[in-house]
């Protein structure tokens, strides 16, 4: 598959700087794609945003706050417990944190303003599945469809991620780690969360982790984002209130947000359509891309 021409810059957001790559033809209708906890823009895959670009649509990826080539909040501390943050959340119940998913979906106004975006299709996957709730709830009128993947409602009592999710997600490659450290620390983690009956070669992993290090690190900004995501409580009074189209992709094989996750938001939103793909993790392996992308084509013309 071709990858179409990238535009690259930075939107002024919400007193913020969001870095963006936009491709495909800037007269069709437009895809926003908000990407997960501690992921930068590149986890959307070329070839992902490729097929929605031959699908008719253009195509805007980009690094939330504290993550990637984005701003970051130099110096902003999470206070509290991490544990009894993630208790709360269980309960869904919100803490005192730098901000919130809420906020983040305030910085993507600021982005699709930037773009001269009136409304676009929006995708979010894991916790961009949350800000895009939050998103679809509070600015209706910029939302022509939604998809959600493997994402949550955060909703009281939903079965908390695995042992072993849980223990990658708070696993440490050590104090001032090496290149190489942090790499293997990220290709284990994937292993952990990923597709099982998908999996990818260990060397794709940490090609796709070495890239990522060099583009960006900064382990800070991965602490505040998980704390948006733990501090943010339940999302259910926003997802009640979205009415765009919606479709909710998500693993039958998930470890770190349960399939349980993905059905409390298509039941919280009216209409929603839940597609469950067997043996799919927290990953978006090559070979599930095309049924992906083409749950979510079909969601648009909805839109």
């Amino acid at each position: 598959m071709t990858i179409p021409d990238i535009r690259r810059g930075k939107a002024a957001a919400n007193g913020l700087e969001l870095a963006y790559e936009d491709m495909g033809d800037p007269d069709r209708p437009a895809v926003l794609l908000i990407m997960g906890f501690s992921a930068q823009l590149t986890l959307w895959p070329d070839d992902f945003c490729a097929a929605l670009v031959d699908g008719g649509y253009r195509v805007i990826r980009f690094d939330n706050r504290d993550i990637g080539l984005s701003s970051k909040l130099h110096g902003v501390r999470v206070g509290g417990s991490t544990l009894l943050r993630m208790g709360v959340s269980q309960l869904g119940r919100a803490s005192t944190v730098p901000y919130t998913v809420a906020d983040m979906a305030a910085d993507t106004v600021g982005l699709l303003d930037h773009l001269d975006i009136e409304a676009a299709h929006i995708v979010g996957a894991s916790m961009g599945g949350m800000i895009a709730q939050v998103f679809a709830a509070e600015y209706p009128e910029r939302v022509r469809s939604l998809g959600i993947v493997f994402s949550s409602t955060n909703q009281p009592l939903l079965p908390p991620p695995s042992v072993a999710a849980i223990r990658t997600l708070l696993a440490s490659p050590g104090a001032n780690p090496t290149r190489e450290q942090v790499i293997a620390q990220s290709v284990r983690a994937r292993q952990v969360i990923g597709s099982p009956q998908f999996p990818e070669a260990p060397e794709v992993l940490a090609e796709r982790a070495a890239r990522d290090y060099d583009r960006s690190y900064y382990p800070a900004g991965v602490v505040r984002q998980f704390a948006a995501v733990t501090g943010s409580g339940s999302l259910l009074g926003y997802s009640r209130r979205i009415d765009a189209p919606t479709v909710v992709i998500h693993g039958s094989a998930d470890p770190l947000i349960r399939p349980a996750g993905g059905r409390a938001v298509a039941r919280a939103v009216e209409g929603a359509r839940l597609h469950v793909i067997k043996g799919m993790g927290h990953d978006l392996p090559a070979p599930l891309l095309p049924e992906i992308s083409g749950e979510l084509l079909k969601n648009f013309t909805r839109g």
